[in-house]
């Protein structure tokens, strides 16, 4: 008994965690818009910020970061796939708006209800992939695409398809990799693949330029809503499945739509379509651990 609410409470302090990380990623589609330099220059800032808090912070507290060479390829390796996601990400918002790109990154769950088994030799849950219909429902409720982002869409559903992909392989990796960790080398594969992108397009020139507010935001963005957020979010698979951790991570659309609604002074826009998707995706991911319990229990009967 002892065990089952020690248990229980550690479930709830990393539901906990995974909910005040997923509102910080929210904030991060805002600080994408305000940030004047090109997608893949963003994120070469970012995780160059990223990085150097995470030494300092292994340097302040004499954490041991090393890891075998096999490790680091595979962390270095994944970091071209948190690369991408963000890239396109940000590029996303550049070629479309926050909703439009948020609607977009819901799509993470459904691609997580179906890789998630590929990659783990499991069977394929019917009540996951019917959750990830009903996300998506829900977030095409709130906004209707416009023809004239198609670029921003697509674009926006390969970010989505990317975060998946690294979800899925890190909740493999935090059950023998400290998150911190993880997170250091990922952050290092994701700043090579970054830089070199700008080196071969000739990305390295004038347009760098960092504009005052830039440098404000862009500290914002690589300390406290990468280096903290992303060891956070890792740290919480330890406990929680790829899948759940896909789930709860369909608020940052809602988080980042109020939010683009209140920074960019259009609360006026929100519709009755905004209300009752963002029924539809809380009602999904609150009740989702209930019909799952309920399911497991019929099976066990």
């Amino acid at each position: 008994m002892a065990y089952s609410k020690k248990k229980s409470s550690e479930l709830n302090k990393n539901l906990l965690i995974l909910h005040f990380t997923v509102f910080i990623w929210g904030f991060t589609s805002i600080l994408g818009a305000l940030i004047s330099v090109s997608a893949v220059q963003l994120v070469f800032f970012r995780v160059f910020i990223a990085l150097i808090s995470l030494f300092l912070y292994f340097k302040f507290n004499r954490t041991a970061y090393k890891i075998s060479r096999q490790n680091f390829l595979n962390l270095f390796l994944t970091g071209a796939l948190v690369g991408g996601h963000w890239i396109l990400f940000f590029a996303s918002i550049k070629l479309s708006t926050v909703p439009v790109t948020l609607v977009c990154l819901s799509s993470m769950t459904l691609f997580t209800a179906v890789l998630e088994p590929l990659m783990g030799q499991k069977r394929i849950s019917k009540l996951e992939i019917i959750a990830g219909l009903l996300i998506i429902l829900g977030i095409f409720l709130i906004f209707k695409f416009e023809t004239q982002y198609t670029k921003g869409i697509i674009t926006g559903l390969l970010s989505a398809l990317l975060a998946s992909l690294f979800s899925i392989i890190n909740s493999k990796q935090v059950q023998h990799t400290e998150p911190a960790v993880i997170s250091f080398y990922e952050l290092i594969g994701a700043f090579f693949f970054s830089s070199i992108y700008l080196l071969v397009t000739g990305g390295f020139n004038q347009d760098m330029m960092l504009k005052p507010a830039d440098i404000g935001y862009l500290l914002l963005l690589g300390t406290v809503c990468t280096s903290l957020a992303y060891v956070a979010g890792v740290s919480v698979m330890r406990e929680l499945s790829a899948f759940r951790v896909a789930l709860i991570t369909n608020l940052e659309p809602v988080y980042g739509i109020l939010m683009s609604f209140i920074f960019f002074g259009d609360m006026d826009k929100m519709t009755a379509g905004f209300w009752i998707g963002a029924a539809i995706i809380l009602s999904t991911i609150f009740l989702f651990p209930i019909a799952q319990t309920r399911l497991q229990r019929r099976k066990n009967g």
